[in-house]
């Protein structure tokens, strides 16, 4: 599948100073493809080292963790040698040998020349027993495909040519339009984590067999996920932490305009009350990726951190396909786009995680007395308030209520409705679609 987190990787590879990569997020996401790919497209070779798979490896770290020495033994150990000035060092599933990850450090100070490569699940790097080799190597997130993705991973070239055609903010065609709709929808019911993708596509044209394989498949994933945080955490928080995290989307119902709420504790765990005894299980799901936490703020002004509490809050699924697994939502429910309170959420969640995968991470929900903003987000320095629709119908209380107040340079609007503006009130309309394209210059 063409990632464009591949793109960012070449970046790595000619930058200047370039220390070694630390290549994070949630498990299945596609980090170990990605790496492949990229040492099979960008370098001589590429050496490869899963610490899951392959334990018989970390005996490599348990003494000297000299550059010279770790590369020796590798190489004998993979019967090849490693040339450091053309080829790629990938060390996959790092968590599992934390010394590894430790020697990370050496490697950028003593042997700057070889591109290494290092892999792991958010939960198991960050929270695992590791000297974390903090200003020694450079970070970078990857996240489930977008739909712009989702696009480059189907069989229509002339769709995803008229895709990557759309570089400014203007009316699509009917066609174009409808056709991208259409595709937005069955990304709803996958979402884009590449095994089930991947599944989708193989049997797209028996759409009822296609989409009983990716449910199967979401499924098995969750109990993926849960089984990993027992692993890292015992049993007791394991349980915690399946609990509040099947909450997220079982508290969508809480509001009858479909809205996504503030996350409220009571009685998600039993016995336990208030965010200060759930704190730390929230943060596990964060760190291990599978939630997106918002903060609500009080205030549309930069810095957004100065109007926030740490316990008001949104949560989201970090991958919209999950979402309808933990929520059990039918995928006939999600094409047919009749899913009532949910479809609200539904569309809020497709922003967060993709404006996320687009590294806009200055984000946060505006709420003042009765109005709110779904997402307030800095262009070029200037807040820009951006409210979603689930629907057609675009008005927008709210937003007047900001936009009157805070006077911005321009608001946006996400709905189902087609892309363009309106210059007297300075608002621009983008389909959900567009999400990853956000902000568009205006067409003159």
């Amino acid at each position: 599948m063409k990632r464009t987190v591949l793109d960012r990787l070449k970046a790595w590879k000619d930058g200047v100073g370039r220390k070694p990569l630390l290549l994070q997020g949630a498990r299945q996401v596609g980090k170990t493809f990605i790496l492949k790919e990229f040492g099979r497209t960008c370098f001589g070779r590429v050496h490869y080292v899963n610490f899951e798979e392959m334990v018989r490896f970390v005996s490599v770290f348990s003494r000297d963790l000299s550059p010279t020495g770790v590369i020796r033994d590798i190489s004998l150990m993979l019967e090849a040698p490693i040339d450091r000035h053309a080829d790629l060092l990938v060390l996959d599933e790092i968590q599992q040998c934390p010394r590894a990850l430790t020697s990370l450090k050496y490697f950028s100070e003593k042997m700057p020349e070889l591109a290494v490569c290092a892999a792991g699940s958010l939960l198991g790097v960050h929270l695992g027993e590791c000297s974390f080799p903090v200003g020694k190597v450079d970070e970078m997130h990857m996240f489930p495909l977008t739909f712009e993705e989702f696009l480059l991973a189907g069989e229509s070239p002339i769709l995803q040519d008229a895709f990557a055609g759309i570089i400014e903010l203007a009316p699509l065609s009917p066609a174009l339009h409808q056709r991208l709709w259409d595709e937005f929808k069955l990304y709803l019911v996958t979402g884009g984590l590449p095994e089930v993708v991947a599944a989708f596509l193989m049997k797209r044209e028996d759409p009822y067999a296609a989409f009983q394989d990716v449910r199967s498949i979401q499924t098995r994933l969750i109990s993926d996920y849960i089984a990993d945080m027992a692993k890292h955490c015992g049993k007791q928080n394991a349980m915690h932490l399946e609990r509040l995290w099947r909450s997220v989307p079982a508290q969508i119902g809480r509001d009858q305009s479909g809205a996504a709420q503030k996350f409220v504790f009571k009685d998600v765990l039993p016995g336990i009350k208030g965010y200060e005894r759930m704190s730390g299980v929230i943060d596990w799901l964060e760190a291990s990726g599978l939630v997106i936490r918002l903060p609500i703020a009080n205030c549309g002004q930069l810095p957004f951190s100065a109007y926030t509490k740490e316990n008001a809050f949104k949560l989201f699924v970090f991958d919209v396909g999950i979402l309808g697994a933990l929520s059990r939502l039918p995928a006939k429910a999600l094409l047919d786009y009749d899913f009532g309170t949910y479809k609200g959420y539904y569309a809020e969640n497709v922003v967060a995680q993709t404006f996320r995968a687009g590294n806009r991470t200055n984000l946060a929900c505006w709420r003042e007395g009765a109005a709110e903003v779904e997402f307030i987000t800095d262009v070029d320095g200037a807040v820009v308030p951006v409210e979603v629709k689930s629907g057609w119908v675009t008005q927008a209380k709210s937003l007047r209520s900001f936009a009157d107040k805070y006077k911005p340079a321009f608001s946006a609007v996400f709905s189902g409705r087609n892309a363009g503006s309106d210059r007297n009130l300075a608002r621009h309309y983008y389909p959900l679609y567009l999400a990853s394209k956000f902000p568009l210059p205006v067409r003159a």
